[in-house]
């Protein structure tokens, strides 16, 4: 049983910067692969980043490569999701979510979600 919660959504000007982090109760959260999806109204949940359970393998979406770096503390059971060069397009509901694979991220079947965090981007 994991629970995870997202915190540091806010708005924020485009070409502004937000970090956003992911707490996960529990001991075992270096079990899991970690990762960040995104939802906006009118689309599908997207997937966004991955990072593997060591912290020692990521995945973009192209849409946000080159602009956010995910990475992992799991000394403290913590996930965090920088973002920079922020567009109005990256506005959107950002889930926290786990996955016992990172493949899981790959094909949208993950095990854990948070409950969301909104970021807005206004241009």
């Amino acid at each position: 049983q994991v629970q995870l919660v997202e915190s540091g959504g806010e708005l924020v000007q485009a070409g502004g910067s937000l970090r956003l982090s992911c707490e996960a109760s529990g001991h075992t959260f270096s079990s899991y692969a970690m990762g960040w999806y995104r939802q906006s109204p009118g689309k599908e949940r997207e997937f966004v980043a991955a990072i593997s359970m060591g912290g020692s393998n990521t995945y973009y979406a192209d849409s946000v490569k080159g602009r956010f770096t995910i990475s992992r503390d799991n000394s403290k059971n913590t996930m965090i999701l920088q973002m920079n060069n922020l567009k109005p397009t990256d506005t959107a509901v950002y889930y926290c979510a786990a996955s016992g694979r990172l493949l899981g991220f790959l094909g949208g079947d993950l095990d854990y979600w948070g409950q969301g965090t909104q970021v807005t981007v206004s241009s």
